[in-house]
């Protein structure tokens, strides 16, 4: 039987969302393969969430009473630093354990919003405008104000929505930037694009690149940020009332940001649709997991089970690692 870690916790603004969706992988990891350990990220420390023995960081073991875990895999569901953005995938090239999810290019590129945006450029994807503002240096008001009103102000390295603003008045700038930098030194101020918002999970089964049915977010609130994700307001409808044609469309742009950014693993992707077209906002490599997360929602209209889910996520990480180890 494998024994798998199911990496969660950490020291960022997302950890209660981690944690959530830790106990959902625990759930739904098939018991009967795998043999698992919740292991939880407190400060530098990792630990078993269950008895609290502390990780070996030597190699990632864990020690019991009756001799060293080492595991076979570990399943990442530790949203933002250090699993979001590629710096643990290093950690655990080195040691050579196996880990769902993208490689440290992927993960870094996509974990920058607007190193993503900037990458895909020239793939044609549509995007918003914007302009990325860093901590300690000067701010160019004028260049912001020629984007208009309103804007969106973001951490450009944070997820679920925690520092985000919508800016409907220009006074409402400076107090917007100053909230995001609470939560990162790279801030983005992308140009406001007015439609409707959906989501599309995607993965590798079997080899094969799976897009599945995409949802659309009708939020309470002005924008889908913190409450709408995980507090219920919001509504969620998968599949998205879309054409055949737009369904398409979307699921299409969806499969080539997967590829050109060279992902791995259980991806989503957010868009907003203005007209015909669906314009990227951001990549998420690492989506939450809890039973009403977006991407469980759309692997049941898939016809997947959650089990069928992360199981596709595991075989792919440990296919992974049969092929590097052939052409080592």
């Amino acid at each position: 039987m494998l024994k798998v870690a199911i990496l969660t916790g950490g020291n960022v603004a997302e950890r209660s969302v981690s944690l959530k969706s830790a106990q959902t992988v625990f759930k739904h990891l098939d018991a009967q393969k795998y043999e698992k350990y919740v292991i939880e990220l407190n400060g530098t420390v990792f630990s078993e969430q269950q008895t609290g023995a502390v990780v070996n960081l030597n190699d990632f073991s864990l020690p019991t009473p009756n001799g060293s875990i080492k595991f076979d895999l570990v399943y990442q569901m530790l949203h933002g630093h250090p699993a979001e953005d590629g710096c643990l995938q290093g950690y655990f090239e080195v040691l050579g354990i196996p880990y769902t999810g993208c490689d440290v290019m992927a993960s870094a590129i996509t974990f920058n919003k607007q190193a993503c945006k900037d990458f895909l450029r020239s793939h044609n994807i549509p995007m918003a405008p914007s302009k990325v503002l860093r901590k300690g240096e000067a701010i160019n008001w004028a260049e912001l104000e020629a984007m208009g009103i309103p804007v969106f102000v973001k951490p450009n390295k944070n997820g679920s929505s925690y520092g985000a603003s919508k800016v409907s008045a220009p006074d409402q700038l400076a107090g917007a930037i100053d909230h995001a930098f609470v939560y990162d030194d790279e801030v983005v101020v992308e140009g406001f694009l007015k439609g409707n918002e959906f989501s599309n999970g995607v993965l590798r089964r079997d080899g094969e690149v799976v897009v599945l049915p995409i949802t659309e977010i009708v939020p309470h609130n002005e924008f889908f940020d913190f409450k709408a994700k995980y507090e219920n307001q919001s509504q969620e409808i998968t599949p998205a009332r879309l054409t055949a044609e737009q369904t398409a469309l979307v699921q299409s742009q969806t499969k080539l940001i997967y590829e050109a950014l060279g992902c791995r693993g259980i991806c989503r992707f957010d868009y907003i649709q203005v007209g015909e077209t669906f314009f990227f906002l951001e990549a998420n490599t690492i989506p939450g997991m809890s039973e009403q997360s977006i991407v469980p929602q759309q692997a049941r209209a898939h016809g997947w089970s959650i089990t069928e889910l992360l199981d596709a996520a595991v075989n792919e990480a440990l296919a992974r690692r049969f092929i590097n180890a052939t052409h080592s």
